[in-house]
């Protein structure tokens, strides 16, 4: 699964960032921002107009993104709690 296929509320844990190519600047970015393998994301809600940008939380933080962006960061399901 992909984060941008995530329902909304839902939880996952990150399991990789698709590089489009070498030295992948979005891909890069997207790491530094904590998308890293094993760290925790939600996605809490989507815009009204083509269900974009997306508001996604890592960690404490939240960032709005475009599904472009958010079809990069894999998934795994988190485990129930």
């Amino acid at each position: 699964m992909v984060l941008s296929d995530l329902p909304t509320g839902n939880e996952a844990i990150v399991s990789d960032v698709h590089d489009a190519g070498p030295g992948d600047a979005v891909a890069r970015r997207l790491r530094d921002i904590g998308f890293v393998p094993g760290e925790s994301v939600r996605l809490l809600t989507r815009g009204p107009l083509g269900g974009e940008p997306l508001l996604v939380q890592v960690g404490f933080t939240r960032f709005a993104m475009r599904r472009q962006e958010a079809a990069r960061v894999k998934l795994e399901v988190a485990p129930a709690q």
